[in-house]
């Protein structure tokens, strides 16, 4: 088998065109640490960095003396976070009232009991208090609205506007003030006019 490459295997999912669109999302599987406040705070790179050690640990099991079964080779999925407000009468500008959850997909290959496995041993690799905050589970969206965001993440309130709009038009409504974004850039490495976040938020009927 080919090795998995989302950007290729997942197109729909993972590079959407920086215009909206309506797009059912599948079940997957997920890692993920749930935090509260500023993500420009130590506590989201902590917890960023516990999810890429686990995530990575997991795709070079191959060279393991116990390979996963049903093992196949794949590239690492991007950082994810789904964010919402602690306090809904806040400003969406306070980011000290932002609650999250950030995750990266997983291989279906991993089980609760790899889980475990792979947490256990990036301990002794790599130590962070946060792999013990790390929860694994499937996740449906189904029915959302999408769109490929160009630029800084403060920027972000204008292409939601966009999808808001194109949602209107549509005959769809947006169902919870919670969004998700994906992130295809890495921020440590990328000018703020050229990160490339996917932004996507649940949808229904009107």
């Amino acid at each position: 088998m080919d090795k998995l490459d989302y950007k290729k295997d997942f197109k729909d999912l993972y590079l959407p065109k920086n215009r909206p669109s309506i797009i059912e999302v599948p079940s997957m599987k997920f890692i993920m640490i749930d935090g509260k406040g500023d993500p420009n705070g130590e506590e989201f790179a902590f917890a960023t960095a516990a999810l890429y050690s686990f995530s990575y640990a997991v795709k070079m099991s191959y060279k393991s003396k116990e390979i996963p079964e049903g093992f196949y080779d794949y590239t690492v999925f991007p950082l994810e976070g789904v964010w919402d407000l602690a306090d809904k009468t806040k400003s969406i500008t306070d980011k000290s009232n932002y609650a999250y959850s950030i995750m990266i997909r997983q291989p279906d290959f991993l089980t609760n009991e790899l889980v475990e496995r792979f947490i256990a041993e990036t301990k002794k690799k790599k130590p962070n208090v946060y792999l013990d905050k790390i929860k694994y589970d499937t996740i449906a969206e189904g029915l959302c609205c999408q769109m490929l965001h160009l630029g800084s993440y403060d920027d972000e309130p204008a292409s939601f506007e966009i999808m808001r709009q194109f949602c209107n038009d549509s005959g769809y409504e947006r169902r919870f003030r919670r969004h998700r974004e994906i992130y295809l850039s890495d921020p440590r490495k990328t000018e703020a006019g050229k990160l490339k976040t996917v932004l996507r938020f649940n949808v229904k009927n009107k």
